[in-house]
């Protein structure tokens, strides 16, 4: 292969290479040139072009040339391209192609690179296999497949002898790994399995490596007992988020060189004294949360006194009754004591070890004892979900802040007279009262406002309104908020989320929220806002949830041609307004989100990432018969129309059998007239339907049968006619689904129809899906991870956390 044309092959910013740009394609020697070396005969032997912002794809005859010893490509994360057939007689030894985008499987034909001692692949786009071939391998030494896409199990690496490096994480490999899997690899010094599917025991063998520093098996299906540990070099174990049982092996706090200890979300007991970790005077980081073992404190002694370089210290969920022994500790960064017992009044001393993130959630805490004595700067303050009450304390300058579901009862204006500095304010579900005052908006950085479930009063500032930069969520729902929104939404506006339902808002939507483009939820249902449909939304793709209902809307919802019609939307309520004439087929026709159906045990979410890996996850309130339901999650998957309440008239467009993904609509209580459109029952999804308080004629479609997971109907209060469909789903329903229709007959009315006196079977205790709220709850959670109801009251938000120790935690709206 001539490398004078290799140059003229890749694409390349000459700006920004190092190497590239050096080569002469007139010169006599390519061994001159950046990034080749060449052997004493003159042979490449020798090819580095990582971190040259390489792009296209990359010439596979490079791979196949028998004098290359070293190829390194790695750091071009536009780079593609597939691993070719491997020559018999490659030289090859260090393979490393790293942050880029190459795809496809490793060739079987690898194995013929004897002298291979060296495979990163971490960070590509590789898929399939680990292949066996890799067993042949004997002078590997350093191997790297993480954050790829292999599945399936692993080879065995017992002819590896020289391998001292070992990083299949975050891939998709399963199966169960046999107890002498590592027996006789006593080089091993690094081994990361994490983030896989694995299953069974962890394997004896690892655990009796004598050089072993790094090991690493988080987020598997890992179960058993924990077997004990013979490592005297074991410098890091994380073993967080298995099915592991039984108690810690007293071989763990033995292990005298250890830094990290994670053995967090696990199904581990027993009891723990402080006494047990005298032993481990390295620590640095150590989490023992979420497992169903006690820690004993005592007066005298505590987990740090034994721990002088802690710096992380994460309890939760270990049933402590009070605060550690804390106070001589020099500097703690990061301590969580979350979802425990402790009560009272949290120390001031706390502040005193320097804390950067604290988390105390979800205790019973009832106070902050003074002075509160602020680091000069907090990172992260967590104390939600407990019962402080009175003013509520806030450092002059922090990160991120969560005060939500507490009892703080003062004035928000007092509690911002001074400037501050943060990006993540959440105090909603407390007692708050006074305006929102406009110091609020000198925090430059704001990425989430949360400020909902209070009793604040007054107007929106309307330098919030007109913030943009970097605000994602502003949430001011259920307050007494007034007035119009004013302001101009900016050009830059950044908002995912605006939530402000719940108040008492007049006037207009304003024409510039056309500018935030990037809007996923927007909220504005239980005000007084007197406005028509919002056509000029209409070109925003990105939305996912519209709630404008009880509200004052009016006239139309046909918008003209050339409106797309937000062809993202999953939830659509605009129920409980004044609303008129014919919904227009296009209406349904145009949202194209809900046509595709999505697997029904998908888990994607709509949230919104922020800092320090919180996040914003939605959750939804239901109304039916009177009840309110939260459902704490609301999935992707999670569909519903409901523009109920209105006066819409003529018929429903059979458009309406498109939306194939649906789960929930309701029609009821307009002024529709015609039949049950039939191609409702192309809508394989749908749970629930309520077409009550109509003018619809004509009979039942019996195609509506087919429909095998609807678990609620309502037709009452119509003028349907003939037999009701039997089969499927239809037998479950009460004759309070079809009340008021006088020329409807057979099972469950006690009309006989005429032409049938085929006896109606009885219906199954507990089958009333209309008797009470209770059934509908049970149909509501049963349905997973969020399906709702006949009528979406509000979208509300509840903030989720995910912090570095990949445990997620959840603060729930009361």
């Amino acid at each position: 292969m001539h490398f004078k044309v290799l140059k003229n092959e890749l694409q390349f910013d000459s700006s920004l290479s190092t190497k590239l740009v050096t080569w002469n394609p007139n010169a006599t020697d390519c061994c001159s040139w950046g990034g080749v070396t060449c052997s004493i005969k003159g042979q490449v032997i020798g090819l580095d072009l990582s971190y040259e912002m390489i792009s296209g794809t990359f010439p596979k005859k490079v791979f196949q040339l028998e004098s290359l010893q070293i190829l390194d490509l790695s750091l071009n994360t536009n780079l593609y391209g597939s691993l070719p057939d491997f020559p018999i007689k490659g030289s090859l030894q260090s393979l490393v192609l790293s942050d880029t985008n190459f795809s496809g499987e490793i060739p079987q034909s690898i194995g013929n690179l004897k002298n291979l001692s060296r495979i990163e692949l971490q960070r590509s786009n590789f898929s399939g296999v680990i292949l066996k071939s890799l067993e042949n391998l004997t002078q590997l030494s350093y191997l790297d497949l993480s954050s790829n896409k292999f599945i399936g199990e692993i080879p065995s690496f017992k002819l590896c002898k020289n391998l001292t490096h070992i990083d299949l994480s975050r891939n998709g490999l399963s199966g169960m790994i046999p107890f002498d899997y590592f027996q006789d690899l006593n080089n091993l010094i690094w081994v990361d399995l994490g983030f896989n599917s694995f299953n069974g025991s962890i394997p004896s063998s690892l655990f009796s490596l004598p050089n072993v520093k790094h090991t690493d098996l988080s987020n598997n299906n890992f179960d058993g007992l924990l077997p004990n540990l013979s490592i005297p070099l074991l410098e890091w174990l994380d073993l967080s988020s298995n099915n592991l049982k039984g108690e810690i092996p007293r071989s763990v706090f033995e292990l005298g060189q250890l830094s990290v200890l994670s053995l967090s979300s696990n199904n581990l007991s027993g009891v723990i004294e402080t006494k047990d970790f005298q032993g481990l005077s390295n620590l640095i980081v150590l989490d023992l949360s979420y497992n169903k073992f006690s820690i004993i404190t005592s007066s005298n002694s505590s987990i740090v006194s034994h721990l002088p370089k802690l710096r992380q210290l994460s309890l939760a969920s270990c049933n402590l009754q009070k605060f550690p022994n804390l106070q001589n500790q020099s500097y703690i960064e990061m301590l969580d004591l979350s979802d425990n017992k402790i009560q009272g009044e949290i120390p001031n001393w706390i502040w005193k070890v320097g804390t950067w993130h604290l988390n105390l959630s979800h205790n019973n805490l009832t106070s902050l004892q003074e002075p509160y004595n602020f680091p000069d700067f907090v990172g992260v303050l967590d104390l939600h979900s407990n019962r402080l009450s009175g003013a509520m304390p806030m450092p002059q300058f922090f990160a991120i802040i969560d005060y939500s579901d507490n009892f703080f009862n003062s004035s928000l204006s007092e509690s911002f007279e001074r400037n501050f500095n943060f990006s993540f304010l959440s105090i909603s579900n407390n007692l708050l009262t006074g305006t929102i005052p406009d110091t609020i908006c000198n925090a430059t950085s704001l990425e989430v406002v949360d400020l909902s479930n209070n009793r604040l009063t007054g107007r929106i500032p309307q330098c919030l309104i007109e913030f943009g930069n970097d605000l994602g969520v502003l949430n001011l729902a259920n307050n007494g908020l007034t007035g119009q929104i004013e302001g101009t939404f900016p050009t830059t506006c950044s908002l995912n989320t605006l939530d402000l339902h719940g108040n008492s808002l007049e006037g207009k939507i304003p024409q510039s929220l056309v500018n935030c483009r990037m809007l996923h939820v927007l909220n504005l249902g239980n005000n007084m806002i007197n406005d028509t449909y919002p056509c000029s939304l209409g070109n925003n793709t990105n939305l996912h949830v519209l709630v404008l209902r009880s509200n004052r809307f009016h006239g139309s919802v046909h918008c003209g041609e050339g409106r797309h019609n937000w062809s993202n939307l999953h939830i659509i309520d605009i129920a409980h307004n004044n609303f008129n004439g014919v919904v227009p087929p296009e209406f349904f026709s145009q949202w194209r989100a809900l046509m595709t159906v999505e697997n029904r045990t998908s888990t994607k979410q709509l949230s919104y990432i922020v800092s320090q890996g919180f996040y914003y996850q939605d959750t939804v309130t239901v109304t039916v018969k009177g009840f309110e339901l939260e459902l704490v999650k609301i999935l992707t998957i999670f569909t519903t129309i409901d523009i109920s309440s209105n006066r819409f008239s003529g018929v429903i467009p059979e458009t309406i059998g498109q939306l194939k993904a649906l789960y929930l609509l309701n029609v009821s209580h307009n002024e529709f007239t015609g039949s049950i459109p039939p191609s409702i029952g192309a809508l394989s999804q749908l749970e629930a339907v309520d077409m009550s308080s109509n003018r619809i004629t004509g009979e039942i479609p019996s195609v509506l049968t087919s429909l095998s997971f609807l678990s609620a109907l309502n037709l009452s209060y119509n003028q349907l006619e003939g037999k009701i469909p039997t089969g499927s789903q239809f037998q479950t329903f009460s004759e309070a689904s079809y009340l008021g229709n006088k020329r409807l007959c057979g099972f469950p009315l006690n009309q006989i129809c005429a032409s049938s006196a085929v006896p109606v079977p009885s219906s199954s205790p507990g089958s009333d899906a209309s008797s009470d709220g209770n059934d509908w709850q049970t149909f509501f959670y049963g349905m997973g991870a969020g399906a709702g109801s006949l009528t979406v009251a509000a979208v509300l938000y509840t903030l989720y956390k995910a912090y570095t120790s990949s445990t997620t935690r959840q603060a729930r709206s009361v």
